[in-house]
């Protein structure tokens, strides 16, 4: 083989490597499987909507967005392993994890590598460790654990309040701020549990609740338990009012809950399809039999934050995406986003919702 050919295909073989990376990579991880698949699901819709409107204006500074998805299944030994695989391919931007048990760990490799990253983990040590590369577009567990703790205080101090969490960091996080929460305004926990998440059989801890009179659960952890601990409270003769925290915004936990769903009370963030500015996003999902619920606005939301922060910046490396992100302020569904020093952001923090035949919505 002559020396001119193969110099002509050295050069072909540059020319498809700088094109195969002229894309933008950006990511999200999350449980794409396991028990909490459902909420992965929500951020990979919310996310491929998001990067479909994004392309469709021309994308990021003349380049088009694709997506790249790790799946974690809230385990932290897989979530650290996905984030150092989506290190090797080079992302720009990366929204996840869900978990913060998964959040925490892998953020530290995006770090290392300068990735900057949006989360809506809620445990405070996501962003208490003086990471600059994270930016939680979610409020924290010390705020929503004040707000569910403070509202059953109030509206349930007459009856007897059980704290039971999953062990998990942030189902153990959530579970010690409402308890904290219910002290401060004077309410003793007739009980404090916890339980190991993925079993499925919660009698021992039913039959806890019962003969210590309970009536109200504050619960730090995920739908699947909750869904399993009212049905066999409902089978025992008990009638529960659980207060849980973000996780609950999921179809899942009324279908396996079934009518008992309706005694769950939860905190969440301020409903994204209520906010006027995100009727046109919202009405595209449901055109495509999409429910914009839990965290699918929040995907959505971490792809507008890189697209605009790129865009402030005129660059997607990481020194002008994280100083365009800590400075700038951000038009999403969501709202307007800006952050403070700590990567938190600083839109209002927690509403009081409940589950009705299959919806949720704002307390009455």
């Amino acid at each position: 083989m002559s020396k001119n050919v193969l110099l002509a295909g050295f050069s072909l073989l540059a020319f498809m490597g700088s094109n195969a990376y002229a894309d933008h990579l950006v990511a999200i991880a999350g449980p794409m499987t396991g028990q909490y698949a459902s909420a992965g699901d929500q951020i990979r819709k919310g996310a491929e909507m998001a990067i479909a409107d994004i392309n469709a204006k021309g994308g990021v500074l003349g380049e088009k967005l694709k997506l790249e998805v790790g799946d974690d299944a809230c385990d932290p030994k897989q979530a650290v392993s996905v984030a150092n695989t989506m290190v090797n391919k080079k992302i720009v931007f990366m929204h996840g994890h869900w978990c913060s048990s998964s959040t925490i760990p892998a953020s530290d490799v995006y770090n290392e590598a300068q990735i900057p990253m949006a989360t809506v983990s809620t445990n405070p040590q996501v962003t208490e460790r003086g990471l600059k590369n994270i930016f939680r577009i979610m409020g924290r567990d010390d705020q929503q654990g004040l707000v569910a703790g403070g509202y059953l205080a109030d509206k349930f101090k007459d009856k007897k309040i059980a704290v039971v969490d999953d062990k998990s960091a942030y189902g153990k996080g959530l579970a010690d701020e409402m308890a904290k929460a219910l002290q401060g305004k004077g309410v003793k926990p007739a009980l404090r549990e916890s339980i190991t998440a993925g079993e499925k059989d919660y009698s021992g801890l039913v039959s806890k609740l019962k003969a210590a009179g309970v009536e109200v659960v504050a619960f730090g952890g995920y739908h699947t338990e909750v869904a399993l601990i009212l049905r066999q409270a409902q089978q025992a003769g008990l009638k529960l009012t659980v207060m849980g925290g973000d996780t609950m915004t999921n179809t899942e936990l009324v279908t396996a809950a079934g009518p008992a769903a309706d005694n769950v009370l939860f905190t969440f963030s301020p409903d994204p399809r209520k906010n006027p500015g995100a009727a046109d996003v919202v009405k595209k999902f449901r055109d495509a039999k999409v429910e914009p619920e839990g965290y699918v606005m929040y995907a959505y939301a971490a792809m507008q934050l890189f697209a605009q922060a790129a865009e402030q910046g005129k660059s997607v490396k990481y020194a002008d995406l994280e100083k365009a992100m800590r400075t700038g302020t951000f038009d999403t569904v969501l709202g307007k986003l800006n952050f403070d020093a700590k990567g938190d952001n600083k839109l209002p923090g927690f509403m009081v919702y409940q589950w009705k035949g299959g919806q949720y919505d704002y307390v009455k």
